[in-house]
């Protein structure tokens, strides 16, 4: 029988997998979410770099948040890699959830970052 963290595994692998054959030479919108706190980044996986990033963990988020493990610091951090990614010359992402389900935090980063620019 698989343990969880196999199946997180592998969930995040299909999601990643699926997004690379739909990206089309797009970077992707990566979120991660820990119990604490969000973080999101823009990769560009055909030169392997990040071009944009953002998370509750920064001075200037952190002071202004209550919590990091809240959807408003999740839509302040979307905002700010959008704003970031969008300084950096990129408008078109992919969104890649890895294996969180598109609901509560992660949901509301990504349409924070939607009203900041990004289109995916």
């Amino acid at each position: 029988m698989a343990t969880i963290g196999k199946k997180t595994a592998n969930r995040k692998a299909r999601v990643r997998r699926t997004l690379k054959k739909n990206a089309s030479g797009r970077p992707r919108l990566s979120v991660h979410r820990s119990s604490a706190h969000i973080y999101a980044q823009v990769i560009d996986d055909a030169k392997g770099t990040t071009l944009a990033a953002a998370s509750t963990l920064e001075k200037d988020l952190k002071g202004s948040l209550k919590t990091g493990a809240d959807t408003s610091a999740a839509a302040a951090v979307g905002k700010l890699v959008a704003e970031r990614a969008i300084k950096a010359g990129v408008t078109d992402v992919v969104f890649d959830r890895g294996s969180f389900l598109y609901h509560g935090r992660v949901k509301a980063l990504a349409e924070a970052a939607r009203e900041g620019g990004l289109k995916f």
